[in-house]
């Protein structure tokens, strides 16, 4: 199954003199480089399924709430397919195929069906347990600057026996207690060095 893997970094020593805190957390969290992309399995088809997924799955509790259980993984992915495209559909049948239709239904009812792994049970995103990801390279640069800086944290890793689908998650809080968060999604990848490098950009005086 996937793996996330949560940054928490505290940014006491990241801006001087900082009077503001970050700005808004979907804009000053952005990734900047994400290398070898020769290397990956699957992706372009695995992150379509992703970015596809949340209206799935709003649709699917939708109509769980409208209409109570249903019997099949038929019945429940019909309105996926009408409701969004006949390829909706069909990789909502093969997810709910796979976990069982009562399952499915009790995994979107609890909100634990996450697309990452609804892809992986539409068999559109690789899966790899044996995963062994280690970070070679951990650092922000540069250490210290003042407001408007835009950090570098380079987050690069390895992998011997390669990777399934991911997510790296970044958690950041500032001297002020002020958080700013995003998710990165790590496509499967084989044996490889590979280089992850997100930016953090400051507010600026």
């Amino acid at each position: 199954m996937y793996k996330i893997l949560t940054v928490i970094l505290l940014v006491f020593i990241g801006v001087s003199s900082a009077t503001r805190s970050f700005n808004t957390p979907s804009n000053n969290l952005q990734r900047l480089i994400s290398d070898h992309r020769d290397k990956n399995v699957g992706f372009d088809i695995c992150s379509t399924c992703i970015d596809e997924a949340v209206t799935v799955l709003n649709v699917l509790l939708q109509a769980i709430l409208d209409e109570g259980i249903y019997a099949t993984c038929g019945d429940l992915c019909g309105i996926v397919a009408n409701k969004t495209s006949p390829f909706l559909g069909k990789v909502c049948d093969i997810a709910c195929d796979a976990a069982g239709a009562l399952e499915f239904i009790h995994l979107i009812v609890k909100a634990d069906l996450d697309p990452i792994w609804y892809c992986e049970m539409a068999k559109m995103c690789e899966i790899n347990d044996h995963g062994d990801a280690k970070f070679t390279n951990f650092g922000v640069y540069p250490n210290t600057g003042p407001q408007g800086t835009q950090f570098e944290i380079d987050c690069s890793f390895k992998s011997l026996n390669g990777t399934g689908t991911s997510m790296l998650r970044f958690i950041m809080a500032d001297s002020h207690n002020q958080t700013s968060d995003n998710d990165f999604l790590i496509d499967a990848k084989k044996p490889g060095t590979y280089t992850e490098k997100i930016g953090l950009i400051t507010a600026s005086a």
